[in-house]
């Protein structure tokens, strides 16, 4: 086995940043429960309060708007289970007769599986069509939408493919409703900008680790005004709004990632642009029967998304796993499932082709010696698995 480590699934999680390395191991002796009145919840409570103002800034919210969670699975898990909670329908933003959802069908799976709970309660979900580069239908949205809508919920951006969405236009038109809109950001921010006031969203989801933070902390912004419901409950944490002693060192880490990123991310994306760009060309000149996955102009700077005719993905992976490149055939929350990527079906992608694809996802630490190592390993790998397969035409 190749002893050179390649890591290219930075969407499925990131190494933690050097300098958040550095300030969680000077805070490992923070230990101050924040909801404590004495010296040491104090010192823990100012700092908290520090990292939501970071956040804030960063999105260009409130820091009242933020609230911090466990991951982003659980802030999608809160504003799709808690949209439709009858315990609100007494306030005066709510109305019981609002009873629907809508959210796309290209949905992390931790939205979809949300949705699919929620249904067998009784509220109707409507799933939002996406044509071939992933791009929600809005005109489709416009007809989906009801007096009885509540809730629209679009990622900003796809882990598996990097399609970008014009969430603005979707909040407006959700809005013009009634309904209130979410959106799962968590592969968005800290690689493209993010301002949830230009966007006018009402929900918006963060995670640490997808932005060289810690795993195990999120935030989940919440436009002011907005009804809100908690999922969490049992405690005066977060203003009630999510009860459990606050995951301290993980927000500081979160806080510095963030810091970070309004320092690196701008640089950072016009050098993923570049690799991406080279990563593209040499697999195209390299490999035939391909196709590639995603929007092309509005996308993740990193993401890469391709399906190979003739060979399947997890045989693919394995391969580039034995020459120590780390890549993903999807989501990492839906690794091991044998059926394919719902992404690619739901853009229309074959099963054939959904079943022989890879996502590439570079990151910081990504360099044109290690593209160039891919795009070499990989056409051999492509040859190989061919080469092998009884039903593959050349």
């Amino acid at each position: 086995m190749n002893q050179n480590k390649i890591y290219m699934d930075y969407n499925a999680t990131t190494p933690l940043h050097p300098e958040v390395k550095a300030v969680l191991c000077e805070s490992m002796d923070i230990y101050g429960n924040p909801s404590s009145l004495h010296y040491s919840g104090r010192n823990s409570r100012a700092l908290i309060e520090d990292v939501r103002r970071k956040v804030a800034e960063f999105i260009g919210a409130e820091a009242e708007e933020i609230i911090f969670v466990g991951s982003g699975s659980e802030a999608n898990n809160t504003v799709i289970s808690r949209c439709v909670c009858p315990s609100c329908f007494h306030k005066k933003s709510c109305s019981k007769d609002r009873n629907e959802i809508v959210v796309s069908r290209i949905e992390h799976p931790c939205i979809l599986e949300t949705a699919k709970c929620i249904k067998d309660s009784g509220v109707k979900v409507n799933y939002l069509d996406v044509n071939r580069q992933g791009r929600v239908d809005i005109e489709k949205l416009k007809e989906m939408l009801t007096s009885k809508t509540k809730l629209v919920s679009v990622m900003m951006a796809n882990n598996e493919i990097g399609t970008i969405q014009d969430i603005r236009s979707l909040a407006e038109i959700a809005h013009s409703k009634g309904a209130l809109f979410h959106t799962d950001a968590v592969q968005a921010v800290g690689k493209i900008p993010v301002d949830v006031k230009k966007l006018n969203v009402d929900f918006l989801t963060i995670s640490g680790h997808k932005i060289y933070g810690p795993k195990g902390i999120g935030a989940l912004y919440v436009k002011k005004g907005v009804t809100f419901c908690p999922l969490i409950r049992g405690g005066h944490q977060e203003k009630g709004r999510r009860a459990g002693t606050e995951n301290v060192l993980g927000i500081i880490g979160l806080g510095k990632a963030i810091e970070m990123r309004q320092l690196e991310m701008a640089v950072e994306e016009k050098k993923l642009l570049n690799l991406k760009k080279i990563m593209k060309k040499g697999i195209s000149d390299n490999i035939p029967d391909i196709e590639f996955n995603g929007d092309d102009k509005d996308c993740l700077p990193g993401t890469l998304s391709v399906s190979f005719y003739g060979a399947e993905g997890e045989a693919i992976l394995l391969y580039m796993d034995f020459e120590g490149i780390a890549v993903s055939t999807g989501s990492a929350c839906a690794s091991g499932s044998l059926d394919p990527s719902h992404v690619l079906l739901a853009t229309g992608v074959p099963i054939e082709a959904a079943h022989g694809s890879l996502r590439i996802s570079l990151g910081r630490d990504n360099t044109l010696e290690e593209v160039e190592y891919v795009v070499e390993k990989l056409t051999l790998i492509i040859e190989k698995i061919r080469g092998m397969s009884t039903s593959y035409n050349k």
